[in-house]
């Protein structure tokens, strides 16, 4: 060995090389306590290691995301229903041709409200294509499922760039979608430590309609800032009608339920450039370009 390597030489085998070499033994059988700890998945499975798996959800994707050199996100939520306009079209073609009225009403929402996916969609290649150019890129970050979530990661797929999606296991299975970036693609069991990883990086917040998840997210994010446990970063509602619509705001002034000051905390907005704009002007992504000309030398 060269004698310079000597002082920096590991002093044990590394975790990987005594999980991989460890010779066979009579006490490997499945009812055996030999297995070594870390790669006893039983083990690890067990009840009172639960504070040991949320640090390892806390770390997994913390880890890659900095050994990948990931600083800034922005977030979109949104629905997993929503679907692309080319199928909601097809669906309600499908639902004429039947004539049953309510498969049509059905039908005719979805179709509304897909604008909504192609939004996203715009949005998030919008992010992905102007921040390429910035000195810290921007990364689009999902939920990692269909719908609104499916948009955003196609979004910047078909910039050209990567993007991140947090799945979460749940009883009817939410495959990832096929646009997220495979080294990107994390699971989750523990929605706290999901919620977590959501906003650790994100520079904003982008809410598009959903249920009960996307309202999870939404007022969890807004709690944080409200109460300062959290910096305060741009939140953007996508569609004013659906969302006063969903929640009274006014009401919750009037009663008191929050101060007039709390609706600072988030901007409608309705398409994607409008939202770029808001997010430009908040962090100078856009600046003004310099005159030319005889009359520059004036400034």
């Amino acid at each position: 060995m060269n004698k310079r390597q000597d002082l920096t030489a590991r002093n044990f085998p590394t975790a990987q090389q005594d999980a991989t070499l460890a010779p066979p033994s009579r006490y490997d059988g499945p009812e055996s306590a030999y297995r070594l700890a870390f790669t006893d998945t039983a083990f690890l499975l067990r009840e009172e290691l639960r504070p040991v798996r949320m640090q390892l959800e806390l770390l997994k994707p913390e880890m890659v995301q900095s050994e990948l050199g990931i600083e800034s996100t922005i977030v979109i939520f949104g629905s997993a229903r929503i679907l692309p306009a080319d199928i909601a079209a097809r669906r309600l073609a499908e639902a004429q041709d039947t004539g049953d009225a309510i498969a049509v009403r059905q039908a005719e929402m979805q179709m509304r409200m897909s604008r909504y996916y192609e939004e996203a969609r715009r949005f998030s290649a919008l992010v992905t294509a102007k921040s390429a150019r910035l000195a810290t890129p921007i990364y689009v970050v999902t939920g990692g499922g269909p719908g609104v979530m499916e948009a955003g990661n196609r979004g910047a797929h078909e910039a050209g760039g990567k993007s991140i999606g947090l799945n979460i296991v749940l009883p009817h299975e939410q495959a990832p979608n096929r646009y997220i970036t495979p080294e990107l693609c994390f699971q989750f069991h523990y929605f706290g430590l999901r919620k977590m990883h959501f906003l650790m990086r994100s520079i904003g917040l982008v809410c598009f309609p959903g249920g009960f998840g996307t309202l999870d997210e939404l007022f969890e994010t807004l709690t944080l800032i409200q109460t300062g446990k959290c910096r305060r970063r741009p939140i953007l509602l996508f569609g004013r009608e659906f969302w006063t619509r969903l929640i009274d705001f006014d009401l919750l002034i009037d009663t008191g339920m929050i101060g007039p000051q709390d609706v600072d905390l988030f901007h409608f907005v309705e398409t994607a450039e409008e939202a770029w704009e808001l997010l430009a002007a908040e962090y100078a992504f856009d600046p003004p370009e310099m005159p030319i000309g005889e009359l520059a030398v004036d400034i």
